[in-house]
């Protein structure tokens, strides 16, 4: 049969699939119902009997038929019958032998019927309407891969987890031409050992990942336990490092009980996966309400943090949208990304500097921001700490300018994108950050129609100069990793929770002149992070990449905190995110602003020795943090 009569046959087919379907219900009600007879006879069924047989047929097919019709069993596809199917069914055909067994009783012309025969009728045309459903459904999926051709060349994977999301994974499996072939199941439930799921074993647990994987012959291994936490997901890395499998898995548990489940959202394991922290997920029910209609003003939006912040923000509809930003080629490149996605939304791009005065009259005098989310910064550590001029210059200046501008024009909010090296810094860059903190809680208390708010968190996954890209770096080059310090912690978010934070903040009432922080969790390890990362290359540490340590660098800390020793923090209304109170006065705010205030004429015939000690008297008006910026970079 040639290939465009198979496509004019099953589309006929499909066209009066009804029709078919309601003469394949009377055809199965026809033999179920002569099998009855022949059980209740013991296969010798008198001649009286045959005759009401075919007297009463006709009126049980019409029944039948109509039963379902009224249930509606010809609107289903019996390629994706389940439970819902089999409960109508069950009615269709129980009320269809009811309402049979009541002719038979109030029509006289009908002959009676064994009341058996009408009971092994209905579990026979139950029963052999169910077999018809599933032999259509495996007859379906089996030609389905035999003409897709993957039976052949399809991927051998095994499944670890053996729960609902393993089970709707292995489903569109069989259902569908995926390019994989399961060849079992892995689960750490002993109750589920040797049971079988879509007709493959549950083998063992993942203590026994690597043989099983061997002895399967698998060719990668698919993690369809949405719930599992990163130390189980470390666990299964290392245990198929021996067999160098390569891992893939699926999306979070909010998809699973969705009913989202799908092949095609298989994915790479991702460093976050593998942190020792779980991701926090901030709903943001009241942004809409605060940006909507509002002109935004987001400095430092070509950055890592600032284009998160451009993407998130557009999502509640402001009134416009403006992007400040030196970095001419990525602010472009996010302004065309904005513009495809949100082509209705008013986008201002603008290149240009936070210090640059006239700069800034123009954006607030052309554009009115009313909420500004202050991201421009300078972030390298070590490169600030030979660079004290420019970290003072951008981080401190260009802070108090950009918030006194908000606070002179009345703006309603104004937002810093702070650090946890702000804490006690021992550096040039955290010191920066530290008085720009101070510089924010200042102009909170000179300007009385704007709230100030500074938000502190810890490192940003992927972003630009992180450790994350460089290692990546490293490894394509062959290594060695370089960690500073075997010791050495860090805390981590990824950049869609640091946006998050940040918007919560700016909309938290008990936030306003006050630094907010995310509860992270417990900070991670450089060294084992490093090692979670030639693990998702497919490497293995010590033998394909080395780490190598090199100290702590001018300025480095060997663990950071998210708050000082003399601050307190208290909960909000969010459960992860929390206020940092610390025992600044009204005189502390105005020592910071007159100092910074002279700061800017001094800047330009400064010497850098002299910089770090502004930095450290600035830092010791503050009570409690220790002003040991000026041995920075020393050691």
């Amino acid at each position: 049969m040639s290939e465009p009569r198979r496509v004019r046959v099953h589309r006929a087919l499909q066209r009066y699939r009804r029709a078919i379907a309601l003469a394949a219900y009377a055809l199965v009600a026809g033999f179920a119902f002569g099998g009855a007879f022949l059980l209740r006879f013991e296969f010798n069924v008198p001649q009286e009997q045959w005759s009401a047989f075919l007297l009463t047929l006709p009126v049980l097919a019409v029944i039948r038929v109509g039963a379902s019709h009224l249930f509606r069993l010809t609107t289903g596809r019996w390629r994706f019958v389940g439970t819902e199917d089999v409960i109508r069914l069950v009615g269709a055909t129980l009320s269809g032998s009811v309402v049979f067994w009541l002719a038979l009783l109030v029509v006289p012309a009908l002959p009676s019927v064994p009341r058996s025969v009408l009971l092994l009728e209905w579990v026979l045309t139950t029963s052999a309407t169910g077999g018809v459903w599933i032999t259509y459904r495996v007859a379906f999926e089996r030609l389905r891969q035999l003409g897709s051709g993957v039976n052949g060349d399809a991927t051998r994977v095994l499944i670890v987890g053996a729960g609902e999301a393993g089970n709707m994974l292995a489903r569109e499996i069989v259902r569908f031409p995926t390019g994989y072939r399961m060849v079992g199941f892995v689960d750490d439930d002993p109750l589920k050992w040797g049971t079988r799921l879509h007709g493959l074993e549950v083998i063992g647990g993942t203590q026994d990942l690597a043989p099983i994987v061997e002895h399967c012959e698998a060719e990668e291994v698919i993690i369809a336990t949405p719930s599992a936490t990163p130390t189980e997901l470390r666990r299964l890395v290392e245990r198929c490092e021996a067999v160098e499998a390569p891992f893939k898995v699926l999306p979070g548990i909010a998809e699973v009980l969705d009913g989202e489940v799908s092949v095609r959202q298989l994915r790479p394991l991702r460093i976050e996966d593998l942190l020792g922290r779980e991701p926090v997920d901030l709903e943001l029910p009241e942004l809409e309400e605060d940006l909507d209609g509002r002109s935004v003003l987001i400095t430092g939006a070509a950055g890592s943090i600032g284009s998160e912040l451009a993407r998130q923000v557009a999502l509640h509809r402001p009134g416009a949208l403006v992007l400040l930003d030196q970095a001419e080629s990525e602010l472009f490149f996010l302004e065309l990304e904005l513009r495809e996605k949100h082509p209705d939304l008013e986008l201002v791009p603008v290149v240009g500097d936070i210090l640059d005065d006239g700069c800034l009259d123009a954006v607030f005098r052309e554009h009115g921001p009313e909420r500004i989310f202050h991201a421009a910064a300078y972030k390298h550590v070590p490169m600030m700490e030979s660079n004290v001029r420019e970290a003072v210059r951008n981080n401190v200046l260009g802070t108090w300018k950009v918030a006194r501008k908000a606070g002179e024009t009345r703006s309603g909010k104004f937002v810093l994108i702070s650090t946890d090296k702000a804490v006690d810094p021992a550096n040039v860059m955290g010191a920066t950050k530290r008085v720009a903190e101070l510089a924010t809680m200042a102009c909170h208390q000179r300007y009385h129609h704007t709230s100030f708010v500074a938000v502190r968190f810890g490192n940003v996954l992927g972003s630009n100069g992180s450790v994350i890209p460089i290692f990546q770096k490293q490894i394509q080059d062959g290594g060695p990793l370089t960690v500073t310090h075997p010791d050495v912690t860090r805390y981590f978010m990824t950049t869609s929770e640091a946006v998050q934070l940040v918007l919560q903040a700016s909309v938290l009432p008990d936030a306003q002149g006050q630094v907010a922080m995310l509860d992270m969790g417990e900070p991670v390890k450089i060294v084992e992070l490093a090692e979670n990362l030639i693990r998702l290359s497919g490497l293995k540490v010590g033998e394909d990449v080395e780490i190598s340590f090199t100290g702590l660098r001018p300025g480095e800390k060997l663990h950071e905190r998210l708050a000082a020793e003399s601050e307190e923090t208290r909960g909000t209304d969010i459960a992860k995110v929390r206020i940092v109170e610390g025992r600044n006065g009204d005189s502390v705010h105005d020592v910071v602003w007159e100092r910074i205030e002279g700061l800017g004429s001094q800047l330009p015939d400064a010497e850098e020795e002299g910089l770090r000690a502004v930095l450290g008297e600035l830092l010791a008006v503050a009570p409690g943090h220790r002003p040991a910026v000026e041995a920075a970079g020393r050691h």
